[in-house]
């Protein structure tokens, strides 16, 4: 497998964790370098480290994780979401109080944002592929595109104020069913 190839996957594993960084940026709760390093940090970390779990995991414990990864997904992403939706209609000063680099949101994003790569990792480990090139490849693009993304969010959000918030909690939502759709849909 190529460095182009590679840098394919790793772009589309990146997307979730680059839509949600966009959100994440709308809310206005990221606030200096240090929020945006966290939170850009942790989902290149677990979107690199996904690939490694389901590397070692195996062919055995395959279906478990596929019959089950979009639910985690759709539930984890539908619960921030909706935290998102219901802080947009809070005064500003009650939605600045939560910062989504931080604490449980942070790991549920995370993990909400990297549970594909778990797959991606069994196919790499049938295809007899060295986990750790490809892993970090994947670390830091996803790294790099949530930092993006927070910065087009930060715009977008200044902008439009909690408007963007309602709208970036309803992103993830779209996000969620996106995927429990497209895993139920290959079921068919």
């Amino acid at each position: 497998m190529g460095f182009t190839e590679i840098v394919l996957i790793a772009c589309g594993l990146a997307m979730d964790a680059f839509a949600v960084s966009i959100a994440a940026g709308t809310s206005g709760r990221l606030s200096g370098k240090r929020a945006i390093f966290r939170l850009s940090f942790h989902f290149g970390l677990f979107q690199a480290m996904m690939p490694v779990i389901g590397w070692y995991m195996g062919i055995h414990i395959a279906a478990l994780i596929s019959a089950m990864d979009h639910w985690i997904a759709f539930a984890l992403l539908l619960f921030v979401g909706l935290r998102m939706i219901i802080g947009g209609f809070e005064t500003e000063s009650e939605t600045f109080t939560k910062d989504p680099s931080r604490g449980t949101s942070l790991v549920m994003l995370s993990v909400a944002t990297s549970i594909d790569a778990l797959a991606v990792g069994l196919s790499l480990a049938m295809l007899r592929i060295n986990i750790w090139y490809p892993s970090a490849v994947i670390g830091i693009v996803t790294a790099a595109l949530s930092v993006a993304g927070i910065h087009a969010g930060k715009t977008l959000g200044r902008k439009f104020g909690s408007r963007m918030e309602i709208i970036g909690g309803g992103i993830l939502i779209l996000i969620g069913c996106r995927i429990l759709l497209t895993h139920l849909l290959q079921e068919l």
